[in-house]
C-alpha cells in the first residue's frame, strides 16, 4: 500500500510507516504523477485533488489535515468512489485567538476604544462559534449572519447580511469558500459597512473582491487580512493597505496542528482498519506546549489588550510578512506554532 503525504504536515513522519509505504512531497509538488500509484493521500490546502490530478490513479482515500475543502473536487471524488475527509474545526480556537489579538492590537495602535462596540460574525460554524464565545466573554455586542444555520435552527438570533453590515463596528469573516461565498465581499458589501468599521478576513482570500476592498479602504477603520486571493502571489497594494497582514497563519497553533494531523490519521485508520491508530493523537513535546487559560475577570479593556498581545505578539508576524512578502510559503512552512489561549468562563 502506498500513501502520499505533504511533507509539511507536522507530527506525521513515522506514524504510518508501519502500515504502508509513505512518500513525502511538498504540497504544491503533489500532482498527477505523484498520486497515480497512491492508494491514499494526506494533504493540506496546497494540493489540488480533482479530475485532472486523480483520474486513472488508485487513490480511494483523501485526508486533508485542514478545515477548508475548496482544493478538492468533492463531487468528482464522490462519483469516482473516493472518500474525502477533512479536519473540521481543528484550528478554530487558534483563529479566534488571532481575531482578538489582531483586533485589540490595531485598536491600541489607533487609540480606538472597543467598549460597547458591536462585532458582526459572518459565518457562525466551528470558528465563528469560538469567535462569538470570546466576543461575548469580552463584552462585545454580537450580530450573527449564517443563512444555513438560520434555515436549520430558525431565524431567532440571526440577522441578514445587510443588517449585520449596517449594524456592526467590526465585521469578521468565517465562511467557507464555495460558489455562494466567492467574491461575496464586493462593492455592495463594503458600501453597507459603517464608516470607520473594522474588517477582518481569516477565512479564505477568494471570498473578498480585492479591488472592491481597495476602493473601500478609505472609509474603513482597521483592516486585518490573513488570507488572500492568488496565494502565494499576494497583492502588494493590499498588504500596504492593511493594519495587520499575515501569510495565512491565523490557525497555526501547536494544538491546531496536533488536531489536524490527528484527524487525518484517524480518518485513514478507520478507512483501512489500522486499529492501533483509530484514536491517534500526537503527544505534546513538553508541558510548555499546552493551551493557556487567561483570566479576564475584572480586567479593563487596556489590560485585556496587553494580555492578548503578550500571549500572541501578532505584530511580529505582520512585520515578518511585510519584510518578505515573496516568502509567503516559506513563512508558513517554517512558522513557529504558538500556543492557543482560552478565556476563563
Amino acid at each position: 500500500m502506498l500513501i502520499v503525504a505533504d511533507t509539511n504536515i507536522p507530527f506525521l513522519k513515522g506514524v504510518l510507516e508501519p502500515y504502508a509505504e509513505v512518500r513525502y512531497y511538498d504540497g504544491r509538488a503533489i500532482g498527477r504523477e505523484e498520486m497515480k500509484d497512491a492508494d491514499a493521500v494526506i494533504i493540506r490546502t496546497r494540493t489540488r485533488c480533482n479530475r485532472e490530478t486523480l483520474e486513472g490513479s488508485r487513490v480511494k482515500m483523501i485526508a486533508s489535515a485542514t478545515i477548508g475543502m475548496d482544493h478538492i473536487d468533492i463531487d468528482w471524488c464522490r462519483e469516482n468512489g473516493i472518500e474525502v475527509r477533512n479536519a473540521e474545526g481543528c484550528n478554530a480556537w487558534g483563529v479566534a485567538d488571532y481575531v482578538f489579538s489582531a483586533l485589540f492590537g490595531v485598536a491600541s495602535r489607533h487609540t480606538v476604544k472597543l467598549d460597547g462596540t458591536t462585532i458582526g460574525i459572518v459565518g457562525v460554524g466551528n470558528v465563528g462559534r469560538k469567535v462569538e464565545k470570546m466576543a461575548r466573554r469580552l463584552g462585545f455586542n454580537v450580530l450573527r449572519c449564517d443563512p444555513p444555520r438560520a434555515a436549520a435552527e430558525g431565524p431567532e438570533g440571526f440577522v441578514s447580511l445587510e443588517e449585520l453590515l449596517e449594524g456592526s463596528d467590526i465585521v469578521t469573516m468565517h465562511v467557507p469558500l464555495d460558489a455562494s461565498t466567492r467574491g461575496m465581499a464586493g462593492d455592495e458589501f463594503f458600501s453597507r459597512m459603517r464608516t470607520g468599521a473594522f474588517f477582518i478576513n481569516a477565512a479564505r482570500g477568494e471570498i473578498v473582491d480585492e479591488q472592491a476592498l481597495l476602493r473601500a479602504r478609505p472609509k474603513l477603520g482597521g483592516l486585518i487580512l490573513d488570507t488572500w486571493c492568488n496565494e502565494p502571489d499576494v497583492n502588494q497594494l493590499l498588504i500596504d493597505a492593511c493594519d495587520i497582514a499575515t501569510p495565512h497563519i491565523a490557525g497555526y497553533t501547536y494544538q491546531g496542528k496536533q488536531n489536524g494531523t490527528a484527524m487525518a490519521v484517524q480518518a485513514l485508520a478507520h478507512h483501512y482498519s489500522f486499529i492501533e491508530l483509530e484514536n491517534f493523537a500526537p503527544a505534546p513535546e513538553s508541558d510548555a506546549l499546552r493551551p493557556i487559560v487567561i483570566d479576564v475577570t475584572g480586567k479593563t479593556q487596556g489590560e485585556i489588550a496587553a494580555i492578548l498581545q503578550y500571549n500572541y505578539p501578532i505584530f511580529t508576524d505582520d512585520f515578518l510578512f511585510r519584510s518578505a512578502p515573496g516568502s509567503f510559503e516559506k513563512l508558513r512552512s517554517e512558522y513557529t506554532y504558538r500556543n492557543e489561549y482560552y478565556l476563563n468562563d
